[in-house]
């Protein structure tokens, strides 16, 4: 998406001054308004240029969120859901200004259901709090998108992650939500039942919404048992196709990997200076089972006849909790790396997905792309379901750069879009791929603007984000 496409928002001035009035009225200090502390709630690791809500306002309680919404709704001010500001196309920009409301106080876990294997939790509460809090009861919650997300921003953006593989999305991970909409009501789309047929599923609406229809306020979520054991490691190959082939063979024989992480060659020499490791610069596969002992032990070795079918290895893998650890440490720490690269310079991070039998044609073609424009562009990808990032690194004071890695960007996508893939696998729409969402999914997306407009039809909720405005 070219920064210069963004969709525009028109601000509400007198609206927004009254609102502020009002919360100082209500909350006093609470009501921060401070430009640091704005700013820092326009951030996220995107390029895109921040957009500074009017207030940040950190509610405690359902009421109190049920309350800023009520008068956001009366004065027609938008409001911008916030997590922990990690998302990568300009989820939380407030282009039309407005209230930031800051979920992170809203943390506590409500319950565990161990018998039922699924816990209720508020927004605030981040995946690393819920999983320490799960370690004793010998359950975990398996979706990991790299950064310590929030869940309720997690759920927002249809996070996914390293696990996807086999444990899905959080679309797929997510019983039920409770949420205020548009208007101030407080609903719970479903029960803790694991299926039903009640009615639509506003469970699924709301899930990847991008806060456009409500505000989540608490999530009920599927739990797993900590398997009895893990294995993991790292496996070289000699060039892209034969990785993304031996990632194909892997899944079609039904072997069930837990992860399963492509690193391009330029990426793992990030990696390897960044965490300082030795692993081969060449294509890699980061690669994880869980299980039984035997169970661990027979899929690496399988994995490891499949690498060497296809030129890859030696596979080399572990089940030390140690050294798996400091393997994925350096995986989840390779946007810094690839960063460090350029140093000065920022990284345009974007995402494609596309069926699996056409994973290594987009990845070639796409490297091959990078290598004529001449651009520093990193890949990685949680490549089992299909899905691919670039991190392109560019010199945000050079115009032409800015183009020229915006062109990338769109050819990427359209690519992706004709091998009957999507714009994006994780990252979500926001600001940042309005344009594309359109190319795939046409008449579709007016589909999307109606209930939109049905739900919140002052458009206040995270406005200028996923559909924009009704094209007349």
């Amino acid at each position: 998406m070219a920064l210069a496409e963004m969709e525009k928002v028109l601000r509400n001035d007198e609206g927004i001054r009254l609102v502020l009035d009002l919360l100082r009225q209500r909350y006093g200090e609470r009501l921060v308004t401070g430009h640091s502390v704005r700013e820092q709630h326009a951030h996220s690791t995107s390029y895109i240029p921040p957009q500074l809500p009017d207030a940040v306002f950190a509610p405690r309680t359902v009421e109190e969120v049920q309350e800023v919404v009520r008068m956001c709704a009366e004065h027609r001010v938008p409001v911008i859901p916030f997590g922990t500001g990690s998302s990568l196309e300009g989820h939380v920009n407030a282009p039309g200004g407005g209230i930031s409301l800051d979920l992170m106080n809203m943390n506590r876990i409500l319950s565990v259901n161990a018998e039922d294997l699924d816990c209720t939790v508020e927004p605030g509460v981040t995946r690393e709090d819920l999983n320490h809090y799960l370690r004793d009861t010998g359950l975990f919650f398996p979706i990991d998108p790299g950064a310590n997300a929030s869940l309720g921003g997690m759920a927002s953006t249809r996070a996914s992650g390293t696990n996807a593989v086999r444990y899905g999305t959080m679309r797929d991970n997510v019983v039920n939500l409770q949420a205020v909409m548009p208007d101030g009501r407080l609903i719970t789309t479903a029960r803790r039942a694991r299926k039903t047929s009640a009615g639509y599923d506003l469970t699924r609406l709301l899930v990847g919404a991008e806060g456009t229809l409500g505000v989540i306020t608490a999530l009920t979520l599927k739990l797993y048992g900590i398997p009895q054991a893990i294995s993991g490691g790292v496996c070289p190959f000699p060039d892209v196709e034969t990785a993304c082939q031996a990632v194909i063979t892997t899944i079609q024989m039904g072997v069930p990997v837990a992860r399963i992480e492509f690193v391009n060659a330029l990426a793992m020499k990030a990696i390897n200076a960044y965490s300082d490791l030795t692993y081969p610069e060449s294509p890699c596969l980061f690669v994880e089972f869980h299980g039984s002992d035997a169970g661990v032990k027979e899929q690496a070795e399988t994995f490891g006849e499949i690498a060497e079918e296809f030129g890859g290895g030696p596979f080399q893998w572990t089940s030390v909790a140690e050294e798996r650890t400091r393997l994925w440490k350096a995986r989840h720490n390779a946007y810094w790396a690839c960063v460090a690269l350029r140093p000065g310079t920022r990284g345009l991070s974007t995402d494609v997905c596309v069926p699996i039998s056409r994973l290594a044609e987009c990845i070639v073609e796409t490297e091959a792309d990078i290598a004529r424009e001449g651009l520093m562009a990193t890949v990685l990808g949680h490549v089992g379901d299909g899905n691919f990032h670039v991190l392109v690194l560019m010199d945000m004071e050079d115009p032409k750069e800015i183009e020229q890695a915006e062109a990338f960007v769109a050819r990427l996508n359209k690519r992706a879009l004709a091998m009957d893939g999507t714009c994006t696998g994780e990252h979500g729409i926001g600001q940042g791929k309005m344009r594309f969402l359109e190319e795939e999914l046409g008449d579709a997306v007016d589909v999307m603007r109606a209930v939109k407009e049905a739900i919140d039809p002052l458009n206040i909720m995270n406005p200028g984000k996923i559909v924009g405005a009704r094209r007349i």
